[in-house]
């Protein structure tokens, strides 16, 4: 299988005289925030920026993959538009702020592939997220790549090739936003759209030091898609921190914080009461658990408790609980695939993940809709004693680019869950979970830990996120070396 690439067709030179100085390289890594406020202050154009940005897509992205089509014309003539509604005197909360969209999720006249070439219809019109985007100011750049009907913890496909991390480039950004990730970590846009059914906004940013909230149902809209998944998938973002994350849902969130009036930005920045919190490393599949990463949680464990929290050990009361997940998960795919414009056009891999979705009959999926609730009903009783939990992201670091490819859906199956045993359960449950960035290791690759909450407490989650950020020194995170000194310049300096 090749390496990712660009579709072409999208892309537009931007006009080198608009990326010349330094300022927009610099905000590549500024976030949603820093570049929210250096547009406010004017220090550059809304289309200075994007030049900048395209530019960096066009030096770095062939190598990382992280682009399935990039909009290059239309986000210029966006940033354009943004910078005359801003001299006018708009006030608008994302005004020309560039951002990614995965490729599950529709953006007016284009393809939404989902990884696969399986789909020849063009979106009617754009998804409720990306008109929310769209209606606060934000630029839309490009669609970002997916694994094929975004089923595995890796972004790779037939179709549009291998994504790979801007940390270590023979490593997974993740599945299955891992084009969003890789293109956030990479400084290729301050923020991007992603999607969570299985784990697939936590895993990518566990790999590629990012923040990804997986909030419960009902916070970030899907429309048009209904119920997806079966109801274990939700919409969020990548960011590089959690005061980014809060930004961006104060421009789409269904609801106020807390059921407040206040905006997420104003609750997170509150510091959190002092809290009574779980940590436990065992996971919710049989696995095992790097040390390396244990050694992540533990850090931050201390750390928690140095900001006087109460810190105890106890594991939540999993049970059983991802299996019935998994049958969600599994005829989620099934049904998915149904839809398709050319099914025949599936890969292997996907195909067997079909065929187990399809075995999935309508009497064992609603058994496992309803095993949900009991299961909340422990979790009730877990979260009556604790405020929060901390576990693991992923058990071990970022495995290989390729390291599932031309695997069965079986073996990819039970690989993934020897990987990320610790995320699908809360999807299961609709409890909203953050995965957070803990530092590099020693190997150079970046470690996660995750917090969970009870439904509605995104806030709190938040919170205390950022507390541990502060306490990290991760507010300003550091950057990959592949993404500073640009990819392609690497790999053609190692190849001599």
């Amino acid at each position: 299988m090749s390496d990712g690439g660009v579709d072409r067709e999208h892309r537009a030179s931007a006009d080198p005289g608009d990326a010349q100085g330094a300022t927009g390289e610099e905000l590549a890594f500024a976030g949603v925030r820093g570049v929210l406020a250096a547009l406010s202050r004017r220090e550059l154009s809304a289309r200075e920026l994007v030049a900048t940005l395209l530019a960096r897509i066009e030096r770095i992205d062939g190598e990382l993959g992280a682009f399935r089509c990039v909009f290059a014309e239309r986000a210029l003539a966006e940033a354009e538009q943004a910078d005359a509604r801003r001299a006018a005197g708009d006030e608008r909360p994302l005004l020309g702020l560039p951002v990614a969209i995965k490729d599950d999720q529709d953006v007016a006249g284009e393809l939404t592939t989902r990884g696969t070439l399986a789909v020849t219809r063009p979106a009617a019109r754009d998804s409720e997220l990306v008109r929310r985007l769209r209606a606060a100011g934000a630029v839309v750049v490009g669609k970002t790549n997916v694994p094929e009907l975004t089923a595995i913890g890796a972004t790779e496909s037939l179709g549009f090739g291998v994504t790979r991390n801007p940390w270590e480039r023979e490593r997974t950004p993740g599945g299955s936003s891992g084009g969003s990730a890789a293109a956030v970590a990479a400084g290729l846009v301050p923020a991007a759209t992603a999607s969570d059914g299985a784990g697939s906004i936590r895993i990518p940013a566990a790999c590629c030091h990012l923040v990804g909230l997986k909030p419960a149902r009902g916070l970030v809209p899907t429309a048009p898609a209904e119920n997806p998944w079966n109801g274990l998938t939700v919409y969020g973002f990548l960011t590089r921190t959690v005061a980014d994350t809060a930004l961006l849902l104060d421009a789409v969130a269904e609801r106020s914080p807390d059921g407040s009036r206040r905006k997420w930005s104003e609750a997170v920045a509150e510091r959190a009461p002092r809290l009574r919190i779980a940590v436990s490393t065992r996971p919710q599949l049989p696995a095992l658990v790097d040390a390396s990463v244990r050694d992540a949680v533990e850090r931050v464990a201390d750390e928690l408790r140095q900001l006087g929290h109460t810190v105890d050990r106890a594991d939540p009361p999993y049970g059983l609980l991802a299996l019935p997940a998994i049958v969600r998960y599994l005829r989620g795919i099934a049904d998915d695939a149904a839809a398709l414009d050319l099914p025949a056009r599936l890969q292997r891999r996907t195909r067997g993940f079909v065929r187990l979705g399809r075995a999935v009959s309508d009497r064992v999926l609603d058994r496992a809709l309803a095993h949900a609730a009991p299961s909340r009903e422990r979790f009730d009783e877990f979260f009556s004693r604790y405020d929060l939990l901390i576990t693991p992201t992923v058990a071990r670091p970022p495995v290989a680019a390729t390291e599932w490819e031309g695997t069965g859906a079986l073996r990819t199956l039970f690989a993934m869950g020897q990987v990320y045993p610790f995320t699908i359960a809360w999807n299961h449950l609709d409890l909203p979970a953050l995965a957070l960035p803990a530092g590099i290791a020693g190997d150079g690759l970046p470690r996660s830990v995750q917090l969970v909450a009870p439904r509605g407490a995104e806030a709190l989650l938040m919170r205390v996120g950022a507390e541990i950020e502060a306490a990290l020194g991760l507010a300003d995170p550091p950057r990959p070396p592949l993404a500073e000194d640009g990819v392609a310049a690497r790999v053609r300096a190692a190849r001599g």
